[in-house]
């Protein structure tokens, strides 16, 4: 449920170094559909129970990581108040028409926030050829393959000055932070962000280096998907970074691994239900590593340390 006009991240564009075989982990192994191909060569996919035409688009590039990231508001009015309040805010707007370089999206405003990733925000896109049902439904059209990841869920974005991030993200997008981790000194070094009640939408670590992406998250089921995926890890010999295990942060039950052009992927099942009036959980920065691996207890050296 939608607590405010940003109704969740919609849409993903990654640069991936050899398409050909990245994607056949995003569609045989992770288990999205390829819904189209644009004039240019890239792909876009979604997962088997997201309704919207296509969440996430592959670019060949020279190097991996992140494009852009899209939210979905609530209505075209919402959308052109936010661009009104994104450029007061501080952040110029380019308004891109619909159905250009994302087929079957809307209208959608684009713009570099400070960390130096690019937002976009639209409040229409098509319903995609392939959608679960809507008349007496089955659970599913077509049984769902690989690691069968029901929704685009999430990612965690790395970069210079998240206070500022995060203030845009609560002041603009009216989404809220139910939880944060804290420097010595007062000063934010995570935060957890969402519109709706999901413990989070997107993340933000404090770093020196602008527009890095951490991981792109996927849910799953349930904590016993979570170990079916680690078997497919293993069986098609992908690399595992960390899991499974729990965080306790956010509450997640979660695997970590890389896909064939090196973005970090997450499929992810459970974590708690949050809600705007509930109090702030905060962190300590020496209790991270317990807080983001709740059974492990300490932190995993990479998972800091490696972004595309």
């Amino acid at each position: 449920m939608a607590l405010n006009q940003t109704l969740r991240p919609g849409l993903i564009q990654l640069r991936v170094l050899d398409l050909d075989k990245t994607l056949d982990f995003y569609k045989n192994i992770l288990g999205l559909d390829e819904v189209t191909r644009t004039a240019d060569g890239r792909v876009c996919l979604k997962t088997y129970d997201e309704f919207d035409h296509h969440s996430v688009t592959l670019r060949k590039a020279d190097e991996a990581g992140l494009d852009s990231v899209a939210f979905k508001v609530d209505s075209e009015e919402t959308l052109d108040r936010m661009a009104k309040e994104t450029e007061a805010f501080g952040y110029p707007v380019t308004e891109i028409p619909a159905n250009t370089d994302q087929p079957g999206f809307g209208r959608r405003f684009r713009f570099t926030i400070c960390t130096g990733h690019v937002f976009e925000l639209y409040a229409t896109v098509d319903l995609s050829p392939k959608h679960p049902g809507l008349l007496n439904p089955d659970i599913w059209e077509e049984q769902p393959h690989g690691m069968g990841v029901i929704r685009l869920d999430h990612f965690l974005l790395y970069g210079p000055n998240i206070a500022e991030a995060e203030r845009y993200c609560t002041e603009v997008l009216k989404m809220y932070v139910p939880e944060v981790c804290n420097l010595p000194d007062g000063k934010r070094l995570a935060a957890w962000i969402t519109g709706n009640n999901k413990p989070h939408d997107l993340a933000f670590v404090e770093y020196p280096k602008p527009g890095k992406i951490h991981h792109v998250g996927f849910l799953l089921q349930d904590w016993n998907h979570v170990g079916q995926v680690a078997d497919l890890i293993a069986i098609n010999r992908l690399k595992k970074d960390i899991g499974p295990t729990r965080h306790a942060i956010t509450r997640g039950q979660t695997i970590y691994f890389w896909e064939p052009s090196g973005n970090r992927i997450e499929v992810y099942a459970g974590g708690y239900f949050a809600s705007p009036d509930n109090p702030q959980r905060v962190w300590q920065s020496d209790h991270l590593g317990r807080g983001l691996f709740y059974y492990e207890g300490e932190m995993i050296p990479s998972f800091l340390e490696i972004v595309t």
